[in-house]
């Protein structure tokens, strides 16, 4: 007793997850924010080191990776606005 399963559903079944878009899209996300973060902190940052976020490269750096997974993982960037 087969069921009707197209060739599609089959290849995505056996695609293993690090290969998939599920994996990818949130994974360059958060790293090309993160990058972004700690660009402004070195180009642009806070001298005195008082500023919350920019003061601190490693708060950079997870202020910007939250942006960039929220950037594709937002329902906007689906289509569903």
């Amino acid at each position: 007793m087969e069921e009707n399963i197209s060739t599609e559903e089959k290849t995505e079944a056996k695609k293993p997850f690090y290969k998939s878009m599920n994996f990818w899209k949130p994974f360059l996300g958060i790293t090309l924010g993160a990058i972004a973060g700690f660009s402004y902190y070195h180009y642009v940052g806070c001298s005195s080191g008082s500023c919350a976020i920019t003061g601190n490269p490693y708060m950079s750096i997870v202020y910007g990776g939250f942006l960039g997974l929220f950037l594709v993982k937002s329902p906007c960037s689906n289509g569903k606005c």
